[in-house]
């Protein structure tokens, strides 16, 4: 297993984390380098230094629960009629596309999503928080992040 592939699992319980901490609701952009990932998310303020820090112990309490990362290839329509919208971020996936691949860490987070993924969330490793960066004029929170 790449380590790309556990650092964008770790995406996933991220956002999983931010949705909890922050009620954060969308994805506007993600981006995996080797052990280096950042989640970039529509958000209207600068996150406070103590809810950065409950993000990460939340993401790193749920990788040590060694969570099952369970990934279904289903009908569009069925995956819509299952979650609703939640399975979609901002970037568009062309209606032409009638099956998707339904990434589910039950209780926690869910996304279309066609990227290889660990089996469990326990192999993602240890998660730091490195930055985030509030971009006020286009009400986005990047959150970069490390995996070891």
């Amino acid at each position: 297993m790449t380590i790309e592939i556990r650092t964008h699992t770790a995406l996933h319980v991220l956002k999983g984390a931010a949705v909890k901490v922050l009620g954060v609701r969308w994805t506007a952009g993600v981006h995996v380098k080797g052990s280096h990932g950042r989640l970039t998310l529509q958000f209207d303020r600068k996150p406070t230094p103590e809810e950065v820090v409950q993000i990460e112990e939340l993401v790193n309490s749920k990788i040590l629960d060694d969570a099952p990362v369970e990934v279904t290839d289903m009908e569009r329509r069925a995956a819509e009629e299952l979650y609703g919208d939640a399975i979609y971020d901002l970037f568009p996936i062309p209606s032409s596309i009638t099956r998707l691949s339904i990434l589910h860490i039950p209780d926690w987070n869910v996304n279309a999503c066609n990227k290889q993924h660990t089996p469990t969330t326990a192999e993602i490793g240890r998660l730091t928080i490195t930055k985030t960066r509030h971009r006020a004029t286009k009400g986005l929170l990047e959150i970069s992040y490390d995996i070891q």
